[in-house]
């Protein structure tokens, strides 16, 4: 074997074991909040009834200063509790039906927050050449709304998920020429 082909079979070698050569991608919505668990506490701080808009503001939930957070309006507010099809407003809680009915006192936030890492490893040589790709994803995330009417929260709401893990593994056993076509291959 010569020279060229020894530093070439070690290359390939070193290469396919680097898994710190593929990719990685993290994907944060900025907002108040580092973790799930802070997250949490600070939803469980708010009152209903008594938590008013300044202090909701004072915690860092003011759409103005605080990006990803959407006001809602009476309208968007509708749309989402399933009330603009003809929805049946006395399902829901009295907080809600009461703020239906003033539109005009009526709004409400919505945070989005969500923090997921995409990590892809494995063999760095096969997941180049497109032959096996696999992706660790992890994370968590959080959603709340907030319904206002005139100047204090009357009602809130919370879904999340605490913890993400997932893995996505992609095989294309023709590797790079999986996506030729036919007609370029000669066939």
């Amino acid at each position: 074997m010569q020279t060229h082909q020894i530093i070439m079979v070690c290359s390939c070698a070193a290469l396919s074991a680097c898994t710190s050569l593929l990719p990685h991608t993290e994907s944060q919505s900025r907002a108040p909040w580092p973790d799930y668990p802070s997250a949490e506490l600070a939803f469980s701080r708010v009152d209903t009834e008594k938590t008013t808009l300044t202090q909701l503001h004072e915690m860092g939930i003011d759409p103005k200063k605080t990006p990803n957070i959407l006001l809602l309006s009476h309208a968007d507010l509708m749309r989402r509790l399933a009330l603009s099809g003809g929805g049946d407003p006395t399902l829901l809680a009295p907080q809600i039906q009461n703020c239906i009915k003033q539109p005009t006192a009526c709004f409400a936030y919505e945070i989005e927050q969500r923090s997921i890492n995409r990590q892809r490893d494995g063999n760095f040589l096969l997941d180049f050449l497109g032959f096996k790709r696999r992706t660790a994803i992890s994370g968590w995330q959080f959603n709340a709304i907030f319904i206002i009417q005139g100047d204090l929260v009357v009602y809130k709401l919370w879904s999340g998920t605490p913890s993400i893990e997932s893995v996505e593994q992609e095989t294309t056993p023709l590797g790079p020429l999986q996506n030729f076509s036919p007609s370029i291959l000669g066939f």
